[in-house]
Formats: C-alpha cells, structure tokens, sequence
C-alpha cells in the first residue's frame, strides 16, 4: 500500500501510464470521495471493480433517484461533493428528479454517467439515450469525454464547476472509454480548482456598512450559504454589534442557533410569525447566503412581511442571484464568511460601540414567546388520534440537541418548519423549492453517512413514504441507523387541503390505502412501531436511540387538521362554462 501511495504522490509531478477506470478513480481519491451512490451496471463495472482497492465504498441503492437524494444530504452536511452512477439509459434518467432538485438546492455534485459506446451512438441500441440533452437545464454544466485521454481533465473540470458554481456537473462518458491506455497527471484539487472566494468589492462593503450603521431597526437573514461557508458566528458577532434580530431563510432552520438571544426564527411557508413580524418592520434588510427565493418570502399566515420599502444588501456567492427577486440597494458577490467577516471589521471601524438596544431586545424576546406559546397551543389541541403539531412537537422534545433532521415535501413536513429548532449548522436538511415528495428518507441516509456518529431522523408523510420505503432494504443491508418518522394521515395532505379549501371536499385521488408501515419495515429487518398516542413517542424515540437501527415509526395522525395551502398565490377558486359541469362551480357550492 505504501508504494502505490507513493506512486500515485509522484504522478502529480509527472505523467503515469493508466488506464480510464484508474484515471477516473484516482481522481476521486484525489477529491476525497469516500463513496459513491447508485446500482450497479455493467456499463461501468471496470471502474467499480478498482473501488474497494482505492477506498472507495460503492453504496448500492434500491433506486437510482435514492442516490442523488443520498449525495445531496451527504454533501450539504460533509462538504464534500456527492458522486453518483448508473447504468446508460435508464438508469442515469432514474436521476432526473434527484438531481433537479439538487440543482435548486445549489448542492455540488458529480453525475457520472455512462452513455452508449462511440461505435453505437445513434442507433437507438438497447439503454441509448441522449443524456446530455435531458440533463441540461437540471444541472450547473454537462461535460462530455470526448476522448480516452481526456477522462480525467474532463471529471477535474466537472469538479471544479460543481464547486464554483454550488450545483451538480453531469459528466458523460462513452461506455468504451473506460478502457484502453492514457497517459495523464493525477493532479491535486489546489492544481485546478480554489474554494478560496473573495468578500466582494471593498466599496459595496463600504455602502452596506454605512446603511447597517445608520439603520434604525436592521434585520438579518442567514441562508445556507452562510452554513455553507462556516459563516455563522461572525452573522452572530455582527447581530450582536447591531442588536438586530436574525431570521433564518427559508427551511433553512440550522443557519442562527435558534438558542441566540437575537434568533426569531424562520420565514416562509409555515415560518414564524416573530421572524415575520421582525422583517415587516426593517428599514434595512442584510441577507446573507440567501438568494430570497419567491416561495420562501411568500406571505404566510395573511402576513405580507416581506418590506416593500427596506433597504437590502444581498450578499451571495453568485452573481444571478443578486436582485433576482427583490430589488437591492446593495448587492455583495463574495463568500458568505469572508463577506461577513469583512463587514463585521468595517462596522468596529466605523461603529466602534457596539448597540445596546434594551428595548429591542425585549420586543425580540417577547414576540419568541408569543409565537412559542401558540405552537404549543396548537399542538395542544385534541386530534385523532394525534394531533399532527403535538406529534412534532414530542419528537422533536424528544430528539437529542445534535440530531440531523430530514424534512420531506407534505402538509405536515411542511408544518415542521415552525417547529424544529437547531443550535448547529448542517442539522436540517430540507427538500427545499424542487418540491418532490420522497425526499426526505434517502437524504437521512446519505446524511447519516457523512456524520455516522450523529442521530439522524427523517419527518415523511404516508405519501412520500411509499416513494423511499424501498430503501429501507438499503439502511438495514448498510447498517444505516435513521429514524424515519412516517406521520400517517392516509392522504396527499397538502393536495387534499387544496380540495377542501377550493373544491368542496371533493377527493379525488388524495387518499391513500397503504400496508401497515411498522410490519413491512420489520419484514425488511428494520424495527417498526405502530404509534397511536403522543405521550408514546418520547419512549419509543429514546429506544429507538439507544438500538442504533434502522426504525420506522407509523405515527398516525388526524387527517382533518391541515395547515394552509402551499400555494394561494396560484390557486384560484374554479368556475365552469359548460352546463354538466356548473355544479362543481364555486358560485353554486360557495354560497
């Protein structure tokens, strides 16, 4: 082993002779991948068969989309970027929804992706697809191996895009070439690729210090690039200096410890109305590694809290986000930490006592209390035969401080963004604006991979569960102890909500006959409880927690009680023209 070490240290001065498969290997040992997710396939099977030699773990799924679900949670909380594979054909177009949605999420990741072999492109042979062209407009670049030489230049530039631009590279691979001979570099990732980012232009630093210092009520909103780029505690120092209230973007939970005196809360959809409050009255906004996506600064609870007249300094990593929804007075391109820190030393320049607004703090405290007292009540509230809010609210008394948590797209995922709180970055990990169900359990499991030491939890609907039961057999087959918590309301809740609110209680298609969740997780050998009471979650969580197994828990909840709709902003109460339809009318039926 110590001289292959050797030998690979010394090809990084020198060109080697080898083939594809190790050009391509090396390359992700050189990028520190420690797994790849995907099925196997006979496509790439001479670059698989070097995995176990390089170190790398193979992470067999039971469905391709699990796989890029899997690499976007490992990456968001590892660093790392994901590296997923599949067979040509179908087995890459599995993906298309996970690494959309990775996309939105601006994760990096690599897609390697076999396609037909150069002899045979074209002919419409068995697995053929055009891959680059489906994968376009999902991800951040495709890159196409035009020759066998060029194998590993062409994964050191889907690395290097990946990273700079905060998303997944697809890089597509004629089957046939991976073998054969080349002769190449095994190049470093400091020979072709920085992370090192700058903290914007020092006089848009200037402006926005000059409007944080003369600001009377200043709010600030922290995004995931502040997690992201390690930034947290300088958004902390410069809240602190300011007195300003930190809200935390859109379903990203774990950007403020929510235990910070200056913490409110999340904004979006089911957010805290102390976070919304806070920003309704700002006069300048500074958001930080957060693009103010339309869905994640729609009103919410009848509150239009987004300021129409605040100043706001975006800062953000890349430049089409800057303005993109919201008009700015200042816009920061530059790393999240770097731009904060260099704010925070100009604003002790310019600022040298820092705030100390009493009063403020009090409104703070006293809006956190407010709001924590009526999700308390809320959940209070009898339901059968749980209450879906009390049902979050025990699990998440019940969950260690460290947990990473999983949320997947539903009313009651969706209702859990008002209850979970973190006092550590990199511990929510959310579907985010893509918006597919079946999410949230393949993200806690490439999650649980990146941090093995940390409880994990996904929080699912009964809908998206039967998207990832599947892999289920993939947790206890690797040993993957994460809690899936199934809340079980037998419907596509949220679309069901629709139904109520604009079509009379007419439901068609949101019901849901399933088997019994807890049998089939222990027919597949993970534990599997049944849970009908809330005052049971807390013992079962905590022997859940001291197996370390995988578990599902069937909570069943009340289906009737169901928070507001995603969307009002695109729904519309239904008219109809034709004479056999005008009893379904809103104008009949809403008298």
């Amino acid at each position: 082993m110590a001289k292959q070490q050797t030998e690979v240290k010394a090809a990084v001065n020198k060109k080697v002779k080898m083939t594809p498969s190790e050009a391509i290997v090396e390359t992700l040992v050189q990028e520190n991948v420690k797994e790849v997710y995907g099925i196997v396939g006979s496509a790439f099977m001479d670059m698989l068969d070097l995995f176990p030699t390089a170190g790398i773990r193979f992470l067999p799924v039971r469905h391709e989309q699990s796989a890029a679900h899997m690499a976007d949670a490992y990456t968001r909380v590892s660093g790392t970027a994901g590296v997923v594979i599949g067979q040509n054909g179908p087995g890459i177009t599995n993906m298309v929804t996970s690494v959309a949605a990775a996309n939105q999420a601006h994760t990096p990741m690599v897609v390697i992706s076999p396609s037909a072999g150069t002899p045979t492109i074209g002919w419409d042979g068995f697995q053929e697809a055009n891959q680059v062209s489906i994968f376009e407009d999902i991800t951040k670049e495709t890159v196409r191996v035009t020759h066998k030489s060029r194998v590993a230049d062409c994964l050191r530039t889907a690395f290097r895009i990946a990273y700079a631009e905060r998303g997944p590279v697809l890089y597509d691979i004629p089957r046939d070439l991976f073998y054969g001979e080349l002769e190449d570099y095994i190049l470093e990732p400091s020979q072709y690729r920085t992370d090192k980012r700058g903290s914007g232009d020092p006089a848009a630093i200037e402006e926005a210090v000059s409007l944080l210092k003369n600001a009377k009520k200043p709010v600030i909103i922290s995004g995931r690039g502040a997690v992201d780029a390690d930034g947290v505690d300088t958004v902390a120092k410069i809240a602190e200096h300011l007195t300003a209230p930190v809200a935390v973007s859109y379903m990203h939970n774990d950007a403020f410890p929510a235990d910070h005196p200056l913490a409110v809360g999340p904004i979006g959809y089911m957010g805290a109305k102390s976070a919304m409050f806070s920003l309704q009255e700002a006069d300048v906004v500074l958001a930080i590694g957060t693009r103010l996506s339309v869905f994640g600064t729609l009103p919410c609870y009848d509150i239009d809290y987004f300021p129409k007249s605040a100043k706001i300094i975006q800062v953000d990593i890349n430049p089409r986000n800057i303005a993109r929804t919201h008009p700015v007075s200042v816009g920061i391109i530059g790393d999240a930490k770097a731009t904060a820190d260099d704010l925070y030393e100009k604003l002790q320049e310019d600022l040298p006592n820092a705030t100390s607004d009493t009063s403020r703090l009090q409104k703070i405290s006293k809006r956190k209390e407010e709001w924590e007292k009526e999700l308390v009540d809320l959940a209070l509230e009898d339901g059968d035969p749980i209450n879906p809010r009390r049902a979050l609210l025990e699990l998440t008394k019940a969950l260690p401080e460290n947990t990473i948590i999983s949320t997947d797209i539903g009313n009651v995922s969706s209702t859990a963004n008002a209850y979970l709180k973190f006092n550590q970055t990199r511990r929510h990990i959310a579907a985010l604006t893509f918006g597919n169900t079946g999410f949230a359990y393949p993200a806690a499991l490439g999650a649980q991979l990146a941090e093995p030491d940390a409880p994990v939890a996904a929080i699912i609907g009964d809908g998206a569960w039967g998207m990832s039961l599947h892999e289920v057999s993939t947790a206890v087959e690797q040993n993957i102890p994460v809690i899936a918590c199934v809340f079980n309301n037998k419907s596509w809740a949220a679309e069901k909500k629709n139904q109520v609110d604009y079509y009379d209680n007419r439901f068609i298609g949101s019901d849901i006959e399933a088997p019994d969740f807890a049998e089939v997780a222990k027919s597949m050998g993970a534990l599997g409880y049944t849970i009908e009471k809330p005052e049971d979650i807390g013992p079962v969580v905590k022997e859940v927690l001291e197996q370390r197994k995988p578990a599902v828990l069937n909570i069943f909840v009340d289906g009737t009680q169901l928070a507001p709709p995603f969307r009002r902003d695109a729904l519309k109460m239904p008219t109809r023209l034709l004479d056999k339809y005008k009893h379904l009318d809103y104008g009949v039926w809403g008298k």
